[in-house]
C-alpha cells in the first residue's frame, strides 16, 4: 500500500540532494528541524508530498492536537512533509523532508522515502541530527559528519561511526539507503549537556552553514544569528546563577579554546563535489 499523498503536478526536480530532519529522538535542541525549517522558509520551499500518519503513529503517544481556525476547530496530526525548492540558477534542486519520528511500521515508513529518492533520482541525502555532548554555548556548535556509504567515508576522509546501541529513524534510513544509488551523508550538529532541553538556535545555524556549504548555496542566516546570540545571553545568565555550573562552563571554554578548533568545511566541499562527478564518470566509483 502506498502511504504517499502527492500534490497536483509536483514540480520535476533535477535530479536533487534530500535534506531530512526528525522531531523525537535525533533532533536534541530541536536544532535539526529548526535548520530545516529554515532552508525551507528562505529558499521558497513548497510542499509537494506527504506521508499519511495513520499507519506510522501511536496517538496514545504522539496526540494530534486542536486549535481554532477560522472555520472552527482543527485537528493537526503528525507530519511528514517532502518540500520541493527549485533552483534555476543551479545545477541540481533540492528536497526537504521535515516529519515527526514514527513509533510504528519503521521499515514501510522507510519505503515511502525510497519511493521519493527513486521517483526524483535522488543522488545525496544529507541527514540532518543534534546530539548531547559535553560542549560549551559561549562557542560555535561544532558540526560531525558521518556516513554509512564506505566509497563517502573513504572519499572524504571520515571516521566510520563506531557507536553501538539503540537507533533512530535516521540510522535505519542511512542503512536502507546502502542498497540504493543515494549516497547519504549525516551532519550532526552538539548541544550542551547542561542545556539539554533548551531550543538552540546556535546548532541550528552551524548545521544551516555546513548545508551551504556541502550544496554551494547562499541560505540567508541572520535571523539565526540574531536568535543564537539571544541564546548565548540567556544561557549565560541561568549559568551565572549556579556556581558549579560555572565552573564547569569556564573548564569547557578552555578544553575548547586550546584544542577544539571548529573545522572548515572547505576539504568537505571539494571532495564531496569530486565524489559526486566521478560517479557520473564510467571509470570514477559508480
Amino acid at each position: 500500500m502506498d502511504h504517499l499523498s502527492w500534490i497536483e503536478n509536483p514540480p520535476r526536480l533535477r535530479k536533487p540532494t534530500l535534506i531530512v530532519a526528525f522531531e523525537g529522538w535525533n533532533d536534541a535542541g530541536e536544532s535539526a528541524t529548526s535548520a530545516a525549517y529554515h532552508i525551507v522558509e528562505h529558499l521558497d520551499g513548497s510542499v509537494v508530498a506527504e506521508i499519511d500518519p495513520e499507519c506510522f503513529f501511536d496517538f496514545t503517544e504522539t496526540r494530534p492536537n486542536v486549535k481554532i481556525g477560522d472555520d472552527g476547530r482543527e485537528i493537526s496530526w503528525p507530519f511528514n512533509e517532502f518540500s520541493a525548492i527549485e533552483l534555476p540558477e543551479q545545477d541540481s534542486d533540492l528536497l526537504v523532508l521535515i516529519g515527526t519520528e514514527p513509533q510504528l511500521q519503521w521499515r514501510t515508513y522507510i519505503e515511502q522515502i525510497v519511493n521519493v529518492i527513486e521517483e526524483y533520482q535522488v543522488e545525496l541525502v544529507v541527514s540532518l541530527g543534534a546530539l548531547i555532548a559535553e560542549v560549551v554555548h559561549s562557542r560555535p556548535a561544532t558540526v560531525y559528519s558521518t556516513s554509512e556509504d564506505s566509497a563517502i567515508i573513504n572519499t572524504l576522509g571520515l571516521e566510520p561511526s563506531n557507536y553501538e546501541g539503540p537507533t533512530g529513524i535516521v540510522g535505519v534510513l542511512q542503512d536502507t539507503l546502502r542498497s540504493t544509488d543515494a549516497n547519504t551523508l549525516s551532519l550532526w550538529a552538539t548541544i550542551p549537556g547542561y542545556v539539554p532541553h533548551i531550543p538552540s538556535p546556535k546548532a541550528a545555524l552551524a548545521l544551516v552553514k555546513r548545508v551551504a556549504q556541502v550544496t554551494e548555496l547562499e541560505i540567508p542566516t541572520a535571523i539565526l544569528e540574531l536568535n543564537a546570540d539571544t541564546y548565548e545571553r540567556q544561557v549565560t545568565e541561568m549559568v551565572s546563577e549556579d556556581e558549579d555550573t560555572q565552573a564547569y562552563v569556564a573548564e569547557l571554554e578552555e578544553q575548547y579554546d586550546s584544542s577544539m578548533k571548529p573545522e572548515s568545511g572547505e576539504a568537505l566541499i571539494a571532495e564531496l563535489e569530486q565524489f559526486l562527478k566521478d560517479r557520473e564518470d564510467p571509470g570514477g566509483f559508480a
